[in-house]
């Protein structure tokens, strides 16, 4: 595996049409900082804001041919980020939600990570939760171990706007 940047994995992951999976595996995420304190004051312009881009990206990722599908296994009671992340989800996204008890069959890899049918990019957190890089995989075996991981993952989520903690 080699480390590579934000960049390269934009080039790689959304660079073209195809599939592209992420499997969220964290109940908080640091970058979302500033978001979560916005959620947290009801900064509603802020938010809006932010739904309005989440739109933008979704609709151009659909507009380069990508099919973009993502899953989130979260801790059951949710976290404060994870009850705001549920809240302001967009309903257009395609996007499940999936309590951690309930993937406790499913072999997960350690990080999140975005997943095409040839390669694998992991998103590496630190302790406290900032990025701390990004890892590539083109290795086949670790690939399918993703999208089997991914797969199994979808097909146990609630569909979003119809999961209710």
């Amino acid at each position: 595996m080699e480390l590579i940047s934000a960049e390269r994995r934009g080039e790689l992951v959304f660079g073209h049409p195809g599939e592209v999976r992420k499997l969220e595996l964290r109940d908080h995420y640091e970058i979302d900082r500033k978001l979560i304190d916005a959620w947290r004051t009801n900064d509603r312009e802020f938010l809006e804001r932010r739904r309005v881009a989440n739109d933008a990206d979704i609709e151009g990722l659909k507009e380069k041919g990508i099919n973009y599908r993502r899953v989130r296994v979260v801790s059951e009671p949710l976290s404060e980020y994870q009850r705001m992340a549920v809240e302001i989800a967009n309903t257009g996204e395609q996007l499940r939600w999936l309590p951690r008890p309930e993937a406790a069959t499913i072999v997960l890899p350690v990080n999140d990570c975005l997943v095409r049918d040839d390669l694998v990019v992991f998103n590496l957190l630190g302790g406290n939760n900032e990025s701390v890089g990004m890892q590539l995989s083109t290795d086949p075996e670790v690939v399918k171990l993703c999208v089997e991981a991914f797969e199994q993952a979808w097909s146990l989520g609630r569909p979003n706007g119809t999961y209710a903690p």
